[in-house]
């Protein structure tokens, strides 16, 4: 048995426990021996049954005096009791629906007991505790006890008892290098992966957690500095930069480029002028003007002769883009078409602002003969019979919406890999740029367009609701419109969530009876949720109630009002992201942020929303308060929970990248560190992508 063992070779593991296992997760031994606690209880004091009190949990050392089962047949119940005595008294142990314990504990054992004292109306009882007999190794109670994530049928005592033996009985080589290990003062895989499990103290859980979550950032760091490494050895397509065609571009436009979005044309451009792939992420604030810079760069592959691709992760973006950056580049003699699960329209140079309708048979036939310069859409561009002639650019708007793999397919759509631009309006944090994005070249947009004014941002507690609709009343009046933001779409057992559908009822009925209301969410037909922000757009609407799916791209003039209903359930990030909806113009808009909560912890972080217009600011304030797990795009990479934590430890993130970057330096393909090539295999294959 070894690792990768399946976990039938276990003993006790059957096809029950396999099937049961597998729904958390577990499919390999070396699954079971990584699926950390994620609790740990100190049962290594014990109490006195003198000194035991009401209501605390306590772990006890005793003798069972007596033990029997009895058969409650009111209640069909079987109830299994016991005397326990130590030397300062005795206490009456019961243990519900447990019929088997009288043939596992008897008369005169000598047990760990850990549970709570109750009381009913025999006297005070200890209520079904965890049990055990005192042994030399006790792995239950008498100690620091490790408690797991659980499912039906495999409990945290099943998993200690499964895990236990297999400490002993595998080789448990170290795919760290010893120097690093030495360097860093991290303990051995065996001594931690023992104390993770089976802690001596607190603080050996400490070290172990340290050592694992140093791992975890070593391999993504060694994985993300080998790509680029990988990256810099292939070849691809060479851009020249035309100056001439971006000077007509610029000159188009309604407006002048910011100092940002001026560098990180050039940067961009200079990047594909290389014989390597550029692989570069332009984060920029909301309405920061990224499209217009990834459109210099379409328009630079194009006037080489090549094509470009954009992915958007929804219909309304796609459409959107192809409404905007698709007819700057049509404008600039470019062929353009747009791909969608319901959509396929093409622009020409002849007719730049007329889209067409095309069967998705031309458009595929136009992009496969090199007839197509630029291809705009959705997954749909993903498509194995999406194919073509010369595909040099691939642009990805908010690429934590798409898994690593579905990038890399768009990008063997060529001979040559193709220059890769991402695009996010979610402000990468410092430690997530070395790790998970460490991969990328990254340019900045924090300059928004001349003009704008600042959104008035504000906290709205139930008593004052009454008063905000009034004053959404008067911008609606004025022509202005609303977005009205609710974290479900339908009710839940989770009551108090204000969702799509009873926001759409009461504001359409009793709030805005006299306005035009409209609602949107992700189980709507693609046609409905088109044909909605299309009326949006056109002002046809007053009111629209959605879900988070306007949270990204979504661009309306006379969008003056948003409302977060349940704020405090959402992150920093999303909620500037939000925001970002309205203020799109020179017209002043407002943000009110909907809470229910009198949570003083709460308060103190939509507050950091109210003072702070900086994305790159509450993208760090959010990473801290909620951790990497809500942060876009990181769930991805399957981190364990205490290992994602310590992605805001910016000494640790930075600590592991060197000792990659050192490790990589000496041995690039790894042929010395042949336990670390193969864990890289391993932990490649095993990303959890989208």
């Amino acid at each position: 048995m070894n690792l990768s063992s399946p976990l039938t070779s276990i003993p006790r593991v059957g096809e029950a426990y396999e099937k049961r296992l597998q729904k958390l997760g577990i499919t390999t031994v070396r699954d079971l021996l990584f699926h950390f606690p994620n609790e740990y209880k100190d049962l290594s004091l014990t109490t006195p049954i003198k000194k035991l009190k009401e209501g605390e949990g306590i772990c006890i050392r005793g003798t069972i005096l007596e033990i029997s089962e009895v058969r409650t047949f009111a209640k069909r119940m079987h109830l299994t009791e016991a005397l326990v005595s130590d030397a300062t008294g005795s206490i009456r142990v019961v243990w519900f629906n447990q019929p088997y314990l009288p043939s596992t504990l008897h008369k005169e054992d000598e047990v760990f007991l850990a549970g709570k004292l109750m009381r009913d109306k025999s006297g005070v009882f200890l209520n079904s505790p965890l049990y055990e007999k005192v042994s030399d190794e006790q792995i239950h109670t008498g100690r620091i006890v490790p408690f797991y994530a659980e499912t039906k049928g495999v409990s945290s005592k099943w998993l200690r008892s499964a895990i236990r033996p297999l400490l002993s009985q595998l080789s448990l080589e170290d795919k760290l290098p010893e120097e690093i290990i030495k360097d860093k003062g991290l303990p051995s895989f065996r001594d931690a992966i023992s104390q993770i499990h089976f802690p001596d103290s607190t603080d050996q859980v400490k070290r172990a957690q340290r050592r694992f979550s140093f791992e975890e950032l070593f391999l993504i760091s060694l994985f993300v500095l080998s790509e680029r490494k990988r990256l810099a050895k292939i070849k691809a397509v060479q851009i020249p930069f035309s100056e001439l065609a971006m000077k007509r571009l610029v000159a188009s436009l309604p407006y002048q480029l910011t100092d940002d979005q001026r560098k990180a044309a050039f940067r961009i451009l200079k990047d594909m002028e290389k014989p390597r792939p550029m692989n570069r992420i332009l984060q920029g604030e909301v309405g920061s003007g990224k499209t217009i810079v990834a459109a210099m760069a379409a328009l630079a592959v194009v006037k080489a002769r090549h094509q470009a691709a954009l992915l958007a992760p929804t219909e309304i973006l796609a459409k959107q883009h192809f409404g905007t950056l698709g007819r700057q580049l049509a404008e600039m003699k470019a062929t353009v078409g747009l791909l969608t699960g319901s959509t396929d329209l093409f622009l020409s140079p002849k007719l730049p602002r007329q889209a067409v309708e095309v069967s998705r048979k031309k458009l595929l036939t136009m992009a496969k003969e090199g007839k197509l310069d630029v291809l705009l859409g959705t997954h749909a561009v993903i498509q194995d019979k999406v194919k073509f002639a010369d595909l040099a650019l691939v642009i990805v708007d908010e690429q934590h919406r798409f898994g690593v793999k579905q990038r890399a397919k768009l990008l063997s759509k060529s001979d040559l890999i193709p220059h890769l631009l991402t695009m996010t309006a979610t402000p990468i944090p410092r430690t997530l740029a070395l790790t998970i994005y460490g991969d990328l070249d990254i340019s900045t947009l924090k300059e928004l367009p001349k003009g704008r004014k600042k959104t008035k941002t504000s906290i709205v507690p139930p008593e004052e609701r009454k008063e905000t609709y009034e004053f959404i009343k008067g911008e609606l009046t004025k022509g202005n419109q609303a977005f009205i933001i609710c974290p479900r779409i339908e009710e839940s057992e989770d009551e108090g969530i204000k969702t799509v559908e009873q926001e759409y009822k009461l504001l359409s009925e009793e709030v805005f009876p006299d306005f035009r209301v409209a609602k949107l969410h992700g189980k709507l037909a693609s046609k409905e949720k088109e044909r909605t922000m299309s009326q949006m757009a056109r002002g046809k609407i007053d009111v629209l109630v959605s879900t988070s799916v306007v949270e990204v791209g979504v661009d309306i003039a006379r969008a003056t009002c948003m409302v977060i209903e349940g704020a405090d359930r959402f992150g920093l990030a999303q909620l500037h992201q939000f925001r970002g909806r309205v203020g799109r113009s020179d017209i002043q808009s407002y943000c009110f942020l909907f809470t229910e909560s009198g949570n003083e912890k709460t308060k103190k972080r939509l507050e950091a929303v109210v003072s702070s217009e900086d994305g790159f600011q509450l993208a760090e304030q959010d990473l801290l308060l909620r951790g990497p797990g809500d942060f876009a795009g990181v769930k991805q990479w399957g981190i364990p929970d205490f290992a994602m934590k310590q992605l805001t430890n910016l000494k640790l993130v930075q600590e592991a990248r060197e000792a990659a970057e050192e490790l990589l330096t000496r041995d690039i393909s790894l042929v010395r560190h042949p336990l670390l090539k193969s864990e890289m295999e391993r932990f490649k294959e095993n990303l959890h992508l989208e």
